[in-house]
């Protein structure tokens, strides 16, 4: 008897699955903490990089992990936030802002001094 025959003979009345928890994750919580350190103390390591940190784990998992639960991409060989704070975009931008300023005050001239 198919598995199916079997639980309608024993008085199942419809063909839905029950609900389950889903996929049980093949990372802890442990390695998807160690993960996010290494990313946060080395913004470009590499997947590669990760996989020797924790080779239980396959490289297609720790990219889905990183993209997909802790929210990362790739931007010129560096990990990033997807979504970038006030305080993410001034540390980066930190040499820029000073120039806002001044171009409020001496206007178009002061690009001229920039790029030249």
């Amino acid at each position: 008897m198919t598995k199916w025959t079997r639980k309608f003979a024993e008085e199942r009345t419809d063909f839905h699955d029950e609900q389950s928890s889903g996929r049980p994750s093949l990372i802890s919580d442990d390695n998807l903490q160690e993960i996010e350190g290494e990313i946060r103390a080395d913004r470009s390591v590499k997947i590669r990089e990760l996989h020797h940190i924790i080779p239980e784990v396959c490289k297609t998992t720790i990219r889905k992990v990183v993209t997909e639960k802790l929210g990362y991409r790739k931007v010129c060989a560096r990990w990033v936030p997807k979504i970038l704070t006030d305080e993410h975009k001034t540390k980066r931008m930190g040499s820029a802002l000073k120039f806002l300023p001044r171009y409020a005050q001496e206007g178009d001239e002061i690009l001229d001094s920039i790029v030249n």
